[in-house]
């Protein structure tokens, strides 16, 4: 997962191919509980909390990476959870981004 969170995240407009079904599920290994969905174009994961207050704090650090990053993420936020969910929309698709800011909250 370092190699992962040492990187930072590359602009993306567009005009580049989404991560081919191997090469997603090739860096899905270096996560922990990540899921990939079966078209292949979103990671996801839920992380649960013991609280509201302990699960907004999540959310503004996660809000914190992704404005650092310049990559944000879809968000379910409930009383003691947040379901957080990576594409690249630029392209349809995942890209390395999406990895390297999910390994990044991983790592909070």
């Amino acid at each position: 997962m370092s190699d992962l969170t040492d990187k930072t995240c590359k602009s993306c407009e567009g005009g580049v191919a989404p991560l081919s079904a191997d090469a997603a599920k090739k860096m899905l290994g270096k996560l922990a509980g990540w899921q990939i969905n079966a078209d292949n174009t979103v990671i996801t994961k839920t992380f649960e909390f013991k609280g509201f207050y302990k699960t907004i704090g999540f959310v503004n650090a996660v809000a914190w990476i992704a404005n650092r990053e310049v990559h944000h993420p879809d968000l379910e936020v409930s009383y003691n959870k947040c379901v957080v969910k990576y594409t690249t929309h630029a392209i349809n698709g995942l890209s390395e981004n999406d990895f390297i800011c999910a390994a990044k909250i991983d790592a909070l």
